[in-house]
């Protein structure tokens, strides 16, 4: 096993168990603990890891609880020309009578408007993208019980009702708090759960993440890159970010941003209000 393989198995390790002493992560990776050990230096230095005495813990976010994230109208106004493009490219991989799941966020939002007249079955967790699409389409739409986070427009943990657990979507279109090596990335832990148990009910997983999600640091871990089929982003992604993607055998659809358009141009309301 070469280094940079080794690495991202490590980092993998640590992501799904939290932490780790030395010796049982020699034994998980069949080599001898002194390789661990540089591992682990090295992996420390990249601020990829935390190095412990003896072992090495995943880094974790912080996180308040109650969930704090940014709400829905803030995060709503940022990149707003760049998640346009990308939406739409996304709406263009769908045909009638598909079947999809939509994760909650602003740039799957942008989906809806682009889904207009189409009919499908679309399962979504957020108030916005269910009402866009119930406004403007033909399409059947099921909304998933959990508990309500108003400010953000999601429902979490949610996915967990009979009507969604048997479902098996051709695609499962979702965002990121960062695509790195190591996979798929989130801030909260509430939505790590949901899409967790969502990337296991798709046909193909289609990640939307526009230029800003490469090079972040921190997160937790959602799924490793050998379960996306496909990633949207738009041309500010850097070379070295899509590469990366592409080398773990991930088709790629680089998109120009959308003409900046009025303010008040197709800004969403987060709750069912």
């Amino acid at each position: 096993m070469d280094q940079r393989h080794r690495h991202k198995q490590l980092l993998r390790l640590l992501a799904e168990h939290g932490a780790a002493p030395i010796p049982r992560l020699a034994a998980w990776l069949g080599v001898s603990a002194a390789t661990v050990r540089r591992d682990i230096r090295l992996l420390d230095t990249a601020d990829q890891l935390h190095r412990t005495h003896g072992g090495a813990r995943r880094i974790e976010p912080a996180i308040a609880r109650p969930w704090q994230g940014a709400t829905f109208e803030e995060a709503a106004r940022v990149h707003v020309e760049r998640k346009r493009a990308i939406a739409r490219r996304a709406a263009a991989l769908c045909a009638d009578g598909d079947t999809l799941l939509i994760g909650s966020g602003t740039t799957t939002f942008h989906m809806a408007g682009f889904l207009a007249g189409r009919r499908m079955r679309v399962v979504t967790n957020s108030f916005a993208i269910a009402r866009a699409l119930l406004a403007s389409g033909d399409s059947d739409v099921i909304l998933s019980g959990g508990k309500v986070y108003p400010a953000q427009g999601v429902i979490l943990s949610p996915f967990d009702t009979e009507a969604v657990q048997y479902c098996h979507a051709d695609r499962l279109f979702m965002g990121a708090h960062c695509l790195a090596a190591l996979g798929v990335m989130e801030a909260d832990a509430l939505l790590i759960g949901a899409g967790r148990r969502l990337v296991h009910q798709a046909r193909e997983v289609v990640v939307l993440a526009d230029s800003s999600k490469f090079g972040k640091r921190g997160g937790m871990f959602l799924c490793a890159l050998d379960r996306i089929a496909r990633v949207v982003t738009d041309t500010g992604a850097p070379d070295a970010g899509v590469q990366m993607l592409e080398r773990a055998g991930i088709e790629v659809d680089v998109v120009p941003p959308d003409a900046p358009a009025p303010a008040a141009c197709m800004l969403p309301r987060a709750g069912p209000h």
